[in-house]
């Protein structure tokens, strides 16, 4: 199997740059994964599609303002901690892997050499600085900060909202106010990812309590979307296809849930690949699922068989990507790139801020 076998046809018009007007006003496509027979509806709709007993599981990771704009420092001792205005660099934090010290993509990353000193503003005043501890291969750097303290609270005020590369914003310029809002799902509250999990930014406080009200269980997982989500795929045949790691936590009220439900063989629904991978990774680890945080590199591709997930809402993804490889994996390669094509045809928006499937 090919990278290539995943690709599709997209015009670029059809990628979404800002949300729907109103939350949750997306339109959504419905696909019967056994038949491949799809219907154009609403996210709204939602509640019509699951009923009592369904247990629906979401990610409530919350993204940091994780995106940075910088220079590097002057080389010499006497200047270290001054500006070099040539030196202009974009860091993208995307997982922490020790207090203070994170794994990171940096641009221009060539010009980027371990042990250098990268400085950040607020205003004219330097408040954060960083050393290069380590290289990788695709612009990947790993940098420890200062003031690790106040980290977070100077990241809330510098820092931007990670936006994937096909949104396009002006860099270096402040943040919108919808994007700070609506690039974060309702329910987020977990810091950690460097990208939202999209599926979830649908959802609003009505569509939870209509489903609640139609006696669908609703609980969560965490998983911190981190570097996979922004590197390309690289591989050309998937089967030579390798994540990075991600931090995820499942809980023990979510964990004790799916046991029952698969016990009494309720449908579980997952909002989102990232959750479809946290339980479908979980179950690798014992027949009952059990509390616990850890990282996973699952890579869900046709031929998985999925152990927990029954149903899956989603949002459309890009050409040859790991996502759009596991939505195949979930509903057949067939099916699903059928139902792109019908999304094409009749103009749903895609990608993060775009519409929605729900798989089922």
């Amino acid at each position: 199997m090919l990278t290539a076998d995943f690709d599709f046809h997209l015009p670029e018009s059809l990628i979404a740059q800002t949300p729907p007007p109103v939350r949750g006003s997306s339109r959504m496509l419905v696909v019967d994964r056994a038949t491949g027979a799809y219907t154009d509806g609403r996210f709204t709709d939602l509640p019509e599609h699951l009923g009592e007993g369904d247990l629906l599981i979401l990610n409530d990771s919350r993204v940091l303002p994780a995106r940075l704009f910088g220079t590097r420092a002057r080389s010499t001792t006497t200047q270290a901690s001054s500006p070099d205005p040539s030196g202009r660099v974009e860091v993208l934090l995307t997982q922490q892997v020790a207090p203070g010290t994170w794994t990171t993509l940096v641009r221009p990353a060539k010009k980027v050499q371990v042990g250098e000193k990268l400085l950040f503003h607020e205003g004219a005043a330097v408040v954060l600085e960083a050393v290069v501890l380590g290289a990788g291969e695709y612009g990947e750097r790993t940098l420890r900060f200062s003031a690790t303290d106040e980290f977070e609270a100077i990241l809330q005020r510098i820092g931007h909202m990670p936006l994937p590369p096909y949104i396009h914003r002006d860099k270096g310029t402040p943040d919108s106010e919808e994007d700070r809002a609506r690039y974060q799902t309702v329910y987020a509250n977990q810091t950690g990812s460097a990208a939202a999990p999209t599926a979830g930014l649908h959802f609003t406080p009505e569509v939870l309590e209509a489903l609640t009200r139609k006696g669908v269980q609703i609980e969560r997982v965490t998983l911190h979307v981190g570097l996979g989500t922004f590197q390309p795929v690289r591989a050309e045949r998937v089967v030579d296809i390798r994540l990075h790691a991600e931090r995820y936590t499942l809980p023990a009220a979510t964990a004790e849930a799916i046991n029952v439900a698969r016990r009494e063989g309720r449908r579980i629904i997952a909002a989102g690949t990232t959750t479809t991978r946290t339980l479908e990774h979980c179950a690798t680890l014992g027949a009952e699922l059990y509390p616990h945080s850890g990282e996973t590199s699952i890579f869900l591709s046709p031929g998985h068989r999925f152990q927990v997930v029954s149903g899956l809402l989603t949002n459309f993804h890009l050409p040859q990507s790991t996502l759009l490889m596991l939505v195949c994996a979930f509903a057949g390669t067939e099916h699903v790139l059928a139902a792109y094509a019908h999304a094409v045809e009749a103009k749903y928006r895609f990608f993060s801020y775009g519409d929605c499937m729900l798989l089922l």
